[in-house]
C-alpha cells in the first residue's frame, strides 16, 4: 500500500498549494479587461441601433372608424347613464 499513500500525499500536496493563495493578488488581468471592453463596445452599439429604430417608428394612432364622432368628448358615456 506504499503506492497509495504517496498518491493521497501528493492530491494533499496540490489541495493545499491551491488553498494558500493571496486573494489580494487576484486580478481579472487584460483577459478580464477586453471582455468588459467588447461587452461594454456590444451594449452600445445595441443602444445606438435601438434609437435609431425607435426614431423611425411614427407612433400616431388611427382614428377607430366605428366610433361616432362625438364618441371621445364625453357624450356616450352621458348617453349610458
Amino acid at each position: 500500500m506504499p503506492d497509495m499513500s504517496a498518491s493521497v500525499s501528493l492530491a494533499m500536496t496540490h489541495l493545499v498549494t491551491l488553498a494558500e493563495f493571496d486573494k489580494n493578488k487576484v486580478t481579472p488581468g487584460v483577459l478580464g479587461f477586453v471582455v468588459f471592453a467588447v461587452m461594454a463596445l456590444a451594449v452600445w452599439g445595441l443602444m445606438k441601433s435601438m434609437n435609431r429604430h425607435m426614431g423611425r417608428i411614427d407612433f400616431k394612432e388611427a382614428p377607430d372608424p366605428v366610433a361616432r364622432p362625438g364618441a371621445a368628448s364625453g357624450e356616450a358615456k352621458a348617453e349610458r347613464g
